[in-house]
């Protein structure tokens, strides 16, 4: 079994790639850090005996995304679980962030998701208990303060997500839409915030093996996690 995982050498990705991992799926990934992947694939396969399939690849240029997918094609192995988590996060407003944003956050967040999915899809499987996960937002449901770009992105991921899960469904490949608030990561790296007000990777990790390891009747459609005492 083959899992797709981008961004998987950190935070979120890395939580879920371990766990696909640790569950017995070979993986192909991506990150844009060579050293990083590397490092990645030696712990994985060591531990758990399995293939680390590593690219590297900045995934907010399309031709990176393509290349990418041509890499996995070479695998000629069907793919199980597709888990589009690659993504960057600037802070700003749409009024005052800096000249550019949109453009980058939407070609990380969006179509760096949108081109993948496409150039996959015929070596997903529909006959097992294929999944497409996507990785959205607490700030794609709803505006916050300094979301900007970011959160534009990750509504329009949303929608993206939305119309992904209408068209593949008589298919029988599941679409879900991934929501997590405040989560540990690099993007929390240096602040001040306790351990006790955000939500661990790994929390993302169980939600997305728990909505795979249902049976292929059932899809959970969109997945909210916030930590425990709200927002921040």
């Amino acid at each position: 079994m083959l899992a797709v995982i981008t961004g998987a050498t950190k935070g979120l990705g890395k939580a879920i790639a371990e766990t696909f991992a640790k569950n017995q799926f070979d993986l192909a990934i991506c990150a844009r850090n060579q050293s990083d992947l590397e490092q990645f694939k030696t712990m994985v396969e060591s531990q758990f005996g399995i293939q680390v399939h590593t690219f590297q690849a900045d995934l907010s240029v399309k031709t990176a995304v393509l290349e990418f997918a041509a890499f996995i094609e070479g695998l000629q192995q069907p793919i199980e679980v597709l888990v589009n988590n690659a993504g960057s996060y600037v802070p700003g407003g749409v009024l005052n962030e800096e000249d550019g944003a949109m453009e980058f956050m939407l070609n990380t967040n969006l179509m760096s998701a949108y081109h993948l999915t496409r150039a996959l899809q015929h070596q997903i499987s529909t006959t097992t208990k294929a999944y497409i996960f996507n990785m959205c937002s607490i700030a794609g449901l709803h505006a916050y303060h300094n979301g900007g770009a970011y959160s534009v992105s990750k509504f329009a991921l949303n929608g993206f997500t939305k119309n992904l899960r209408e068209e593949l469904k008589e298919k029988q490949i599941r679409v879900s839409a991934i929501h997590p608030g405040a989560t540990m990561s690099d993007s929390w790296a240096g602040s001040d915030i306790s351990p006790d007000r955000i939500m661990e990777a790994q929390d993302i990790a169980i939600a997305i093996w728990s909505a795979y390891s249902m049976s292929a009747k059932a899809v959970v459609e969109d997945i909210i996690l916030r930590p425990q005492l709200g927002d921040l």
